[in-house]
C-alpha cells in the first residue's frame, strides 16, 4: 500500500493513570492502525502507529484530545519507515 506511513508519538501532560493506553488501543481499532502504546518512565506516553496516512492522522488527532480525565499538553511526532512487523495494536509494559 503506497500511502502506508509509520509515526511515533510522544504525548506529555496528564497522560498516565487516566486510561490513556486503553483509550489509544480503542482509537487504533477504530482507525485500523497497528503498532503499540506504552507508558514511559518520564511520565510521557509513547505510541507507534502504522497504517494509511489518513488513518494515522485521524489517530494522532484523537491522541491529542485524549480520554476524559487526561490533559495532553504536547504531542511530539517522528516520521518512520513502515516496518510491517505489527499485525495488531497492543499495550506494551
Amino acid at each position: 500500500m503506497a500511502d502506508k506511513v509509520a509515526r511515533k508519538f510522544f504525548l506529555s501532560g496528564d497522560v498516565q493513570g487516566v486510561g490513556f493506553r486503553f483509550f489509544a488501543q480503542r482509537a487504533a481499532a477504530r482507525h485500523q492502525i497497528v503498532g503499540y502504546v506504552k507508558n514511559l518512565a518520564d511520565g510521557r506516553v509513547e505510541a507507534l502507529a502504522e497504517g494509511p496516512a489518513r488513518n494515522v492522522e485521524a489517530f494522532k488527532h484523537e491522541l491529542a484530545t485524549g480520554p476524559r480525565f487526561s490533559a495532553v499538553d504536547h504531542v511530539e511526532e517522528i516520521n518512520l519507515d513502515p516496518s510491517g512487523r505489527y499485525s495488531s495494536f497492543r499495550i506494551e509494559h
